[in-house]
């Protein structure tokens, strides 16, 4: 037995250390056994509940998707079909008052004179024009109806151009005559000059009236003379129990777009008639086409049967959202009726275009997962190294320690298996423990689980509301910007028969909706009135003060008053109970065609623009208070007289303070550069040069106010 410093080596006690040597050299075999096992479980684990995480994310995720899909889809479709059906009835309205008018007159024919007609003249081409047409055969000189038929000549002509989607109107008489009026003169003869003849009895408008004696519309067809696709709705003429003929309006497909919309950018949105047939759909409708009457095919027939069953539905109720696989697609659809023609409109969008906020969470996930596991395999092998070198420090103490230690690491592991696990089932969240708080990578770990189940939570409530929010202000914004838009004449030019003066406008919202707004009407054959006029403030609430200003300045001015009057009688409408304490200022104008002369009235607005000697000029005229901002008050106003040749420009304050990036405002000197560098040109082309000065100007900084402005040309009696 020999003595190494304190210790005895040989006999027993070399005996008992190779025992002990074997205890420990199995004990460390057996413990980094139990640790490679526990890791791979670990991992495992960690894998697992992953995948399940995944999966509970999709499911609830695909929920919220559809609720907010439903809550918009449905919510809009349901408003497109009743501003389509709205839409419907006036045309059946205009259609009925037409019917009503003629069965009026021929029960009254005895005490009529015929009233003079005219047939069809290549030279009112373009115009609203009263015009008589017959079938081959027929003589429009031996119609003892047409006479009597005539005296609504005048009635249809005012309805097309009063109308915004009315462009024609027609009465087929029993005796194969039509009394039609449209813009489309020239097209009604052939290539040699020959007035064409028109088979009225046998257009389909016409048989559908006759045999039902009651109003009906046509399926999708072409428009004789114009080509445009068109609907046709057509009422029956009837006088002592006996058809005299039909009367009729096309409603062309051109016209419903200015009405109906998809819900947003992303999905479609078609009309659906009695006959299961598509007679409107929006642009990219990856479903519907537009095809006429003869062609167009039953969609409740259709080979996919969750189609047909759908439309078949959508006829009779309002669906909610569905889901509808056609063609190997999956898409959500949503229908609603409409009361007033028995069809239907359908709006729809593809899933996968709802499902990519879940696959960008998904994604983002992974990323975070990736990077937990990234820290989990660092801090494994660190303590892989520390497990080896405290090997020789725990030899002396023996394989109680060692188990003890194999027991704290393996618990905390165990029970945070065990809480992941319960989380992937239940949704609740991982929460640290003072288990959980060792030190080292299984605190790390934990911290990571921790972190990542309350920022996927986090995740998905900001998905969900971001989302709704977002999808609710643009669907509002959108409609009320078409609202808007609606509100001001925007068809030019506006007075196509009225050569003594050419006239175009143009505003451009700072946002979608703003507060500037133009506005211009003939008051009566000889006088002209315009408007421009800046509301306070911006966004919705100035839009629809916009509307209110607007609906007093034009009633008002119908009644023939004088600028002055108009003003202040509009002051005192806008001032009682204005509790927003809004107002707006107006320049406002009437032109007697005849002289030139122009009476005007300013109400705290920008100075008007003259051109008179060729040459464009501010003309600096005497502003009152803004309207809407003080009760009692009065205005003055002015005169001028317009000489041919002449020209006046308005506009609201967002062309002068348009500003660049370097706080930069366009001014007026650059405003009347621009009218003065082709002060010749025409109204229209004088407002896309300033447009295009002041683009080049701001060079794309964001613009806080509304850019209006309108133009017009007086040319005198000599031009007409």
């Amino acid at each position: 037995m020999r003595k190494i410093l304190c210790f005895r080596i040989g006999g027993l006690h070399s005996r008992i250390l190779r025992l002990v040597l074997i205890l420990l050299i199995v004990t460390v075999s057996v413990n980094f056994g139990v640790s490679l096992y526990q890791a791979r479980y670990l991992s495992d684990i960690v894998s697992r509940t992953r995948d399940e995480q995944q999966t509970a994310i999709k499911s609830v995720s695909g929920q919220t998707i559809r609720q907010l899909t439903e809550s918009s889809l449905d919510k809009s479709n349901a408003l497109q079909a009743y501003i389509a059906d709205e839409m419907f009835a006036d045309v059946r309205n205009d259609v009925m008052v037409l019917k009503q008018l003629a069965e009026t007159l021929f029960e009254k024919r005895e005490g009529l004179a015929p009233y003079p007609y005219a047939r069809p003249d290549a030279a009112n081409d373009g115009r609203l024009t009263a015009q008589v047409l017959s079938e081959a055969g027929v003589d429009d000189a031996d119609s003892e109806y047409l006479g009597i038929a005539a005296h609504m000549s005048d009635t249809m002509t005012a309805m097309c151009s009063h109308s915004s989607y009315m462009h024609n109107c027609f009465f087929g008489l029993a005796d194969g005559t039509l009394l039609c009026v449209d813009s489309y003169s020239a097209n009604k003869f052939d290539a040699s000059g020959r007035l064409m003849d028109f088979p009225v009895r046998e257009c389909p408008w016409y048989q559908n009236a006759a045999a039902s004696r009651e109003l009906c519309y046509s399926g999708v067809g072409y428009d004789t003379y114009s080509g445009k696709i068109c609907v046709t709705c057509s009422a029956p003429v009837e006088a002592d129990g006996t058809l005299v003929g039909v009367v009729g309006i096309d409603l062309f497909l051109d016209s419903m777009e200015a009405y109906v919309s998809a819900p947003s950018g992303s999905s479609y949105l078609s009309i659906i008639n009695s006959d299961g047939q598509a007679v409107f759909a929006t642009q990219g409708n990856p479903l519907f086409t537009v095809e006429t009457a003869e062609n167009a095919a039953d969609l409740r027939d259709s080979a996919e049967k969750e189609l047909a069953a759908f439309v078949t539905s959508a006829m009779q109720e309002r669906t909610g959202l569905q889901t509808v696989n056609v063609g190997g697609n999956a898409y959500w659809m949503a229908g609603s009726p409409m009361k007033t023609v028995g069809w239907s409109v359908i709006s729809l969008i593809e899933q996968a275009q709802t499902e990519q906020p879940v696959q960008e969470m998904l994604s983002s996930y992974d990323s975070i997962n990736e990077m937990a596991r990234s820290r989990y395999t660092s801090g494994r092998t660190r303590l892989r190294t520390l497990s080896f070198l405290a090997t020789a420090g725990i030899l002396l103490l023996g394989i109680i320690a060692a188990l003890l230690v194999a027991g704290r690491i393996v618990r905390p592991i165990e029970s945070m298996t065990a809480d992941i696990t319960e989380g992937a089932k239940t949704g609740k969240l991982f929460e640290m423990k003072p288990l959980y708080r060792t030190g080292d990578e299984i605190n790390v770990l934990a911290e990571s689980f921790e972190d990542l189940s309350k920022k996927t939570q986090q995740y998905i409530e900001d998905i969900t509301a971001i989302t709704k929010e977002k999808e609710r202000v643009d669907t509002e914004l959108s409609l009320a910007s078409d609202i808007q838009s609606a509100m001001l004449p925007h068809v030019f030019p506006p007075f196509p028969e009225r050569k003594e003066f050419d006239l175009f406008a143009v505003m451009e919202p700072a946002r979608e909706v703003g507060g500037d707004f133009y506005d211009f009407f003939l008051i009566d054959d000889d006088h002209l009135c315009l408007v421009m006029a800046d509301v306070s403030g911006k966004g919705i609430p100035a839009a629809l003060y916009m509307m209110i200003a607007k609906t007093i300045l034009q009633s008002c001015a119908m009644l023939g008053r004088s600028p002055a009057e108009i003003l202040t009688k509009t002051n005192e409408g806008l001032c009682s109970d204005n509790e927003v304490e809004m107002f707006v200022t107006v320049w406002l104008g009437i032109l007697e065609i005849s002289t030139g002369t122009l009476t005007a009235a300013n109400a705290g607005h920008e100075y008007p623009v003259l051109m008179q000697d060729g040459s464009f000029s501010l003309r600096k005229d005497k502003h009152s208070f803004a309207v809407g901002g003080m009760a009692g008050m009065h205005y003055k106003e002015y005169t001028l007289r317009l000489q041919p040749g002449d020209k006046l420009f308005l506009y609201t304050d967002g062309v002068p303070e348009a500003a660049n990036g370097e706080r930069g405002m366009f001014g007026t000197e650059r405003m009347l550069e621009a009218l003065n560098a082709e002060p010749d040109a025409s109204p229209e082309m004088l407002l896309k040069n300033v447009r295009k000065a002041v683009r080049e100007f701001v060079q794309g900084a964001e613009q806080f106010d509304d850019l209006t402005m309108l133009c017009l040309e007086y040319k005198g009696k000599q031009a007409t």
